[in-house]
């Protein structure tokens, strides 16, 4: 188990306890980084990157040998016994001898008050419509530029992201992808969390959270394996805070058991508010999945002139939280969040994985922030003299920039489109990658958006230098 709040004596405890064991541990023997350490300190410091392992008996050295391979401490610091006692030695004396329920099952439970907020009945009550928009490409440069659609190349350029040189898919795709040595398998890992979406509803929010989080993994070629937490919230002994945190979490759940990726350790932040004001809900989801074959990793940028280009899944008028209203409302929200019917996202991630794993996908880039447009301009940024030329239907504020959930975008060579449709049964063809590095994008009544690759890419890549040095 991972060492977390309490350190030592959480992770110890909850494994004896969970087990109907007990445990005896040695304080003498756990490494410190400073002398002189009280056994209370031992117990409780919440240093970080440590795990407590229980290893069956006379295999204690391949367990070693693997963390000498990484230069790892693992030390044998006690045992299991059958007696239900947390039991710790310090200096040769018994400085501790507690049950181990008492500090796990036993523990007090506190049922705060919980009350749904006035703001919740009145923005579901908000019919879903759609924005003005006059100028579609000045709308897609601007939201391109927003903090959280533009390039946080600025952010991780500033750390080694090459260590060890494992890295087959760098940050900046849908999931960065790391190999695994010695085997021809990769993890991929992403984070992903909508606060505006959970603020408006937590409990779609927090659905959508982990279902992103699983798109961007799926999209990368990978299986969603499980997800850990950082649950961002103002202060839990007000009632609407309460009840926020409660509703995120049943929706982290129900998205959790739907896509098959258990939340396996997290952390919580509370009382996060300023002048009385709470900060948006944020259970930020942190996702790995297993690529079981690096020949599987896929990429979000467009390939090669030719290839087809279809988007999965259905576009509604939802603009509930989202980019476009933040950017036309001067950063204000209000309405439904997007819906999310967690089955059909199941259902849509495992086809479009198969499909990837039959060797039928160029790139695949899942619909999020922005909308469509942003998606499918984000396709190109990464291809050299490429470009794309798509027609949308229906109106075109809503083609372009709704945040419908559940979608992708895909690209297929024209010899592999059948075989993918029969697969994806809801992907529909929309276009064609180009050679003239152009993103041009058709509505039912002509050109919606054009202009070149470099013009958009600029935009979306300089955003966060110039914010930064515009508050500078």
């Amino acid at each position: 188990q991972d060492m977390g709040a309490a350190g030592l004596t959480s992770s110890s405890a909850e494994m004896a306890s969970k087990a109907g064991s007990g445990v005896e541990m040695n304080l003498d023997l756990v490494p410190q980084r400073e002398t002189g350490m009280s056994a209370y300190e031992m117990m409780l410091s919440e240093s970080q990157e440590r795990m407590l392992l229980v290893v069956k008996k006379g295999r204690e050295d391949e367990i070693k040998a693997i963390f000498d391979k990484y230069d790892l401490d693992a030390v044998a610091i006690g045992r299991v016994t059958d007696d239900k006692m947390l039991r710790l030695l310090h200096k040769g004396q018994v400085v501790a001898e507690v049950p181990a329920d008492a500090l796990a099952e036993d523990a007090p439970v506190y049922h705060k008050p919980s009350a749904e907020p006035a703001y919740y009945a009145q923005f579901q009550a908000i019919e879903n419509t759609e924005p003005a928009v006059t100028d579609y490409k000045e709308t897609l440069i601007a939201l391109l530029k927003a903090p959280t659609i533009a390039s946080k190349e600025w952010v991780y350029d500033q750390y080694d992201y090459q260590v060890r040189t494992s890295t087959v898919v760098k940050p900046g795709s849908d999931a960065a992808v790391i190999r695994v040595r010695g085997t021809n398998k990769g993890l991929a890992m992403t984070t992903d969390c909508n606060s505006r979406y959970i603020y408006l509803d937590p409990e779609v929010g927090g659905a959508i959270a982990v279902a992103e989080a699983a798109r961007n993994i799926v999209a990368t070629g990978g299986t969603p394996l499980a997800i850990t937490d950082c649950l961002n919230f103002g202060n839990p002994e007000k009632p609407e805070i309460f009840w926020q945190i409660e509703k995120s979490a049943d929706g982290i759940s129900a998205a959790c058991t739907a896509l098959n990726a258990p939340v396996i350790g997290g952390n919580v932040s509370l009382y996060n508010e300023r002048s009385g004001e709470a900060v948006y809900p944020t259970p930020t989801i942190g996702m790995v999945g297993l690529i079981e074959d690096l020949a599987h990793v896929t990429t979000q940028d467009v390939k090669a002139a030719g290839d087809l280009v279809f988007v999965i899944g259905e576009t509604k008028t939802e603009f509930g939280g989202s980019e476009l209203q933040k950017l036309l409302n001067n950063g204000v929200i209000s309405g439904k969040a997007p819906a999310i019917d967690l089955e059909v996202e199941a259902t849509r991630q495992q086809a479009l994985l198969k499909a990837i794993k039959a060797g039928l996908v160029q790139s695949a880039h899942d619909v999020a922030e922005g909308g469509l447009a942003v998606a499918i301009a984000e396709t190109t940024f990464g291809a050299k003299g490429l470009g794309v030329d798509v027609t949308l239907t229906g109106s075109a504020t809503t083609a372009l920039f709704s945040e419908s959930q559940s979608r992708f975008v895909v690209t297929v060579k024209e010899e592999n489109a059948a075989a993918f449709v029969e697969i994806m049964k809801d992907a529909q063809k929309i276009g064609v990658v180009t050679n003239d590095a152009l993103v041009k994008i058709n509505g039912d009544k002509g050109v919606l958006v054009e202009g070149t690759v470099e013009e958009f890419r600029s935009n979306w890549k300089g955003a966060i230098p110039c914010l930064l040095n515009s508050e500078a």
